[in-house]
């Protein structure tokens, strides 16, 4: 099965390279309201069960992939694949 984990910082938290895309955006003549930047990881797991694959990547975004105090992650699955 395959998931897409997008991980970002939480609202809230400073986000100094969000705020330097947002002023760059700006300067180059965009009209944002903010930027924030983050981190999209593709995963491929093991799992044929949608629930299992599910809780099995929670597991890696508390463990590794996010840190839960100051980020924020959703995950999208794919389907098996």
């Amino acid at each position: 099965m395959k998931a897409t984990v997008l991980v970002r910082p939480k609202s809230g938290i400073l986000d100094p390279q969000g705020q330097a895309v947002e002023s760059s955006l700006r300067h180059l003549g965009f009209a944002v309201g903010g930027a924030r930047v983050g981190r999209l990881i593709e995963l491929e797991v093991q799992s044929a069960d949608e629930t299992t694959a599910r809780a099995e990547i929670e597991r890696m975004c508390e463990q590794l992939l996010a840190n839960p105090l100051i980020e924020s992650y959703e995950i999208e699955l794919h389907g098996a694949g």
